[in-house]
């Protein structure tokens, strides 16, 4: 049975897209997707059953109850797949070939009017569960849309739970091998992520696949490998740091795994490194980020904007908080984490130890246990670096690490969000030139979310503000001298968000566009059924194009887009042929 284009990439997401549908209209006001959507809803009270650790230290008293202000949470991110795709013209309308590394000139910045690569990111569930690519000819004709658009590339999550899922360095890279075969072919490059924590249960996550099955069942025998907050909750989102270096894996510490993994895909892919995989991005948390689960939606323990939880009780992690106690000469801090810091939902004054005024946070047990947290996750950053980089070392790739853009509560002077996640940034602290010294340590890129937000479409009384947290960072890479890398953190398709990344990606601090520094790479998120929806992708093609011009360019959208016109209609079905398989 033959199919139309547009059941081809509907079947991407699984997902029955009808031929026709009515325009959507370019108005930024229009798009159902905008962030500006988030509107409060009552919080419940959060009640966990859980094992008490620890004594409270110097008396400080227990987290306050849940106050009754309203928080906001996010949107549910899964749109109805709805309107017709229009490929690109394929025969006599190719797209200008354009050679991009990631440069590193001044601060490892894109070299001066070269542009933003653009790399989309492809579906989480692009291998199935059998290790097949998952609707094979509907990922071959997107592939081939991207790249008639000016693409440059794709990010592919190369899952632990799925290539290592059945026995310790038994790895399958089945799907892997043929989805990097055809990037190949469409002359995509490929930001390849080393995913070793589960998919599921945060934003965007449209399906489930957990860490290896022999993995799970080491942290259901010894249940302290997983993260664990103060009430005794356990997360198996990906394994906690405390254990890093400990044999607890059927004799391998949790850092060998990952770097035995990464040396399998050198060994499996190295005729494709440097060439068509240019970049290795090594997930170092939760959602692939270097950072503690401290705000999982998965059960609706967490709803945003609230201030998270620290994940520092399992017996590993309190093990080494009792050695800096006893080190710092004050061994009573060394039994538990702060036991006032409320609740995952609470905001920073419903409790004693973020509020603005005399909050622990601001006080010498604060300093010392904030200090150790995000120590801690920049050790965990280095060890893996390190055998990260002995592995890929003159192969021909970058390596990159992903950072939260968490902008919520960013107006205050705690900074709560940010310190339950690991990130020591406060209005007195930066938090992130740490970890951007640790990056230029090892030559690596810092990759940074939310930069498609502008603080106004945000809620305000949560004090959202996501462009200055972008600037900060900003100024962190460039004091670090390290390359700067983007992610939209929603799906947006509107002109105004693409405004907002063209000038975010354009690094102009303070109004400073002369020293040429601009972002040496640019993922968005992701490639759906949406983005090939007729106005979307029209919009998009301008967009790719804006970015490839870099930041010398003047040229008005209208133009561009007109230029794009012949990327938005149908010439011929891409594939001819596809199997009736593909529906379902």
């Amino acid at each position: 049975m033959a199919m139309s284009l547009p059941h081809q990439i509907g079947a991407i997401s699984g997902t029955h897209i009808p031929v026709e549908s009515g325009n959507v209209s370019s108005e930024p006001s229009s798009v159902t997707m905008r962030p500006s959507a988030f509107w409060k809803l009552p919080a419940t009270n959060f009640r966990c059953v859980g094992q008490k650790q620890g004594a409270e230290m110097d008396q400080i008293s227990p987290s306050p109850p849940m106050s009754p202000r309203i928080v906001g949470m996010r949107p549910d991110l899964s749109v109805a797949c709805q309107a017709l795709m229009e490929a690109p013209a394929v025969a006599g309308t190719a797209t200008e070939e354009v050679v991009r590394e990631y440069k590193e000139g001044v601060a490892g910045a894109q070299v001066k009017g070269r542009g933003v690569p653009v790399y989309v990111m492809m579906p989480l569930d692009s291998v199935t569960m059998g290790n097949t690519v998952n609707r094979r000819k509907a990922m071959n004709a997107s592939l081939q849309a991207l790249k008639s658009a000016g693409v440059d590339g794709v990010m592919m999550d190369v899952w632990w739970g799925l290539v290592e899922r059945d026995a310790p360095g038994s790895y399958n890279w089945g799907g892997y091998a043929e989805l990097l075969e055809m990037a190949k072919k469409h002359g995509l490059k490929v930001q390849a992520v080393m995913s070793f924590h589960q998919c599921g249960g945060n934003v965007g996550d449209s399906c489930t696949i957990p860490l290896p099955k022999w993995v799970v069942e080491e942290i259901d025998k010894d249940p302290n490998l997983a993260y664990t907050d103060q009430w005794g909750r356990r997360n198996y989102e990906y394994i906690s740091l405390g254990s890093d270096t400990l044999p607890v894996l059927k004799g391998r510490t949790p850092v060998q795994c990952y770097a035995n993994f990464m040396h399998a895909f050198r060994e499996k892919f190295e005729h494709l490194l440097g060439d068509t995989i240019v970049e290795i991005q090594i997930g170092m948390g939760p959602a692939g980020e270097l950072r503690y689960p401290s705000y999982p939606e998965q059960n609706g323990t967490w709803k945003f904007p609230g201030i998270g939880a620290f994940q520092c009780y399992d017996k590993y992690m309190l093990s080494s908080l009792k050695a800096a106690a006893e080190a710092a000469g004050k061994p009573e801090w060394g039994s538990t984490g702060p036991t006032d810091a409320g609740h995952y939902n609470n905001w920073p004054e419903d409790t004693n130890f973020f509020r603005k005024e005399g909050g622990g946070w601001n006080g010498p047990y604060g300093e010392f246990f904030l200090s150790w947290y995000s120590q801690m996750l920049l050790d965990h950053g280095e060890r893996i670096f390190s055998s990260a980089k002995a592995i890929f070392e003159n192969k021909g790739v970058k390596i990159s690490v992903k950072v939260a853009g968490i902008h919520w509560h960013y107006g205050t002077r705690s900074h709560a969000p940010e310190l339950t996640a690991g990130y020591y940034n406060t209005r007195y602290q930066d938090g992130y030139i740490p970890i951007a010294r640790m990056l230029g340590r090892h030559g690596a890129i810092f990759n940074f979310t939310c930069i498609e937000m502008r603080d106004h479409e945000q809620p305000q009384d949560a004090q959202c503000a996501p462009e200055k947290l972008v600037k900060q960072v900003a100024l962190a890479t460039r004091e670090a001298q390290v390359p700067l890398a983007g992610e939209n953190a929603l799906p947006r398709y509107d002109e105004y968000a693409h405004e907002q990344i063209l000038q975010a990606s354009s690094l102009n601090i303070d109004g400073n566009s002369e020293d040429g520094r601009e972002m040496c790479a640019f993922t968005y998120l992701r490639m759906n059924p949406d983005l090939f929806q007729a106005d979307n992708w029209r919009r998009f093609v301008a967009f790719v194009k804006k970015m490839k011009e870099g930041k010398g360019a003047n040229r008005c959208w209208e133009q561009v887009e007109r230029e794009a016109e012949h990327c938005g209609h149908v010439t011929r079905p891409l594939v001819q042929e596809a199997d009736v398989t593909l529906m379902h």
